[in-house]
């Protein structure tokens, strides 16, 4: 299969499991949502992954982003006595900002897995997995467009992606443990998280002012060594 038939590839799916499962007539209508969800949440996750698989990255690339993982997922330990103050956010965007799409999401997903480890794995790893995968998306998205590190845009996105962490993670959380599944139970789950999000995007505000300068120059002198070039 073609690289970049891959990912059309895995929304049809997706897109066509999502409309069997309102067909009375499938085996699909009916189904346990929060199951249902956790598949489509999986087929995007091996979509991402199977992409980073089919680049052909380098050794260095590889350790580079198990380094960054490895950092993501130490510096939410001990954070974790603090809700919902996630330094992880803060690095896996950078990461992205720095090195790419691909890299920014599996620093994410990959954080998330290896934290778990400490802090107990669950239904929930897949959604973290893809939730700080996309903040690296985003952070590489924005990086993709600047110049250099802009703080303010940078802390602006880690102030926005606070809260679509907490929006991904409370569709979950609305799936899996709250019944019956009605408009009036989906706002009352998220405003009952509203206070929780706003300090995920605070904190993220004060990562990215504190330290996003020091990270972006220290990674970019990492990311000019992994590249060689020959002057003629």
């Amino acid at each position: 299969m073609k690289k970049n038939l891959l990912p059309l590839v895995s929304i049809i799916l997706m897109a066509l499991l999502l409309l069997l499962s309102t067909v009375p007539e499938t085996p699909f209508y009916g189904i346990n949502w929060a199951l249902f969800s956790l598949i489509i949440v999986g087929m995007a996750l091996l979509t991402f992954f199977l992409r980073f698989e089919q680049q052909g990255v380098s050794s260095k690339v590889v350790a580079l982003t198990a380094a960054m993982a490895s950092l993501a997922a130490i510096a939410r330990v001990p954070f974790a006595v603090i809700m919902s103050l996630q330094p992880t956010t803060f690095l896996v965007m950078i990461s992205g900002y720095v090195f790419g799409p691909q890299t920014g999401f599996m620093v994410g997903a990959l954080g998330a897995l290896t934290s778990n480890f400490f802090l107990g794995q669950g239904p929930w790893t897949p959604w973290q997995m893809f939730s700080w995968g996309m903040c690296g998306v985003s952070g590489a998205l924005l990086g993709m467009k600047s110049k250099g590190y802009k703080p303010v845009s940078f802390a602006l996105l880690g102030f926005v992606n606070g809260y679509l962490f907490g929006w991904v993670m409370n569709l979950w959380h609305w799936l899996g443990f709250i019944y019956p599944l009605t408009w009036e139970t989906f706002l009352a789950t998220y405003a009952i998280s509203f206070p929780f999000d706003t300090i995920h995007a605070v904190g993220n505000v004060a990562f990215s002012l504190v330290f996003g300068k020091s990270f972006y120059h220290i990674l970019s002198r990492f990311k000019k060594k992994m590249v060689i070039s020959f002057n003629r």
